[in-house]
């Protein structure tokens, strides 16, 4: 798969002060972004999400702009930055991680 990086050698790219700016960046921003303020945050472009995806920059653009994917999606974009997705039920009182949806990159494509 020619132009495919993975996150880990993209990272190994960015300088040991860059890396570090990031990881602060993610910090600083919190727990709640969109994906494009997340990618910013991780300095990626939509240029190296694209070729993890083996997808368009366009389509990138057009994914951080959904307010409603599947999730099959959602997780695919996340790995691409080198993260995990979980899905968590948040209630007053407890929460709880859905497993349905981590089974779903265990499951062989058909």
């Amino acid at each position: 798969m020619a132009g495919r990086r993975t996150f880990a050698e993209l990272r190994a790219r960015m300088t040991p002060a860059a890396q570090a700016a990031a990881e602060a960046e993610a910090v600083r921003l919190g727990a709640e972004m969109d994906l494009g303020e997340m990618r910013r945050a991780m300095k990626l472009s939509q240029e190296e999400i694209g070729q993890t995806l083996q997808i368009n920059q366009g389509s990138v653009a057009k994914i951080e702009k959904r307010a409603d994917m599947y999730v099959s999606t959602l997780r695919r974009f996340i790995e691409a930055m080198g993260g995990e997705l979980e899905i968590v039920a948040r209630f007053p009182d407890h929460a709880v991680k859905i497993k349905n949806f981590s089974d779903l990159s265990e499951k062989p494509q058909g």
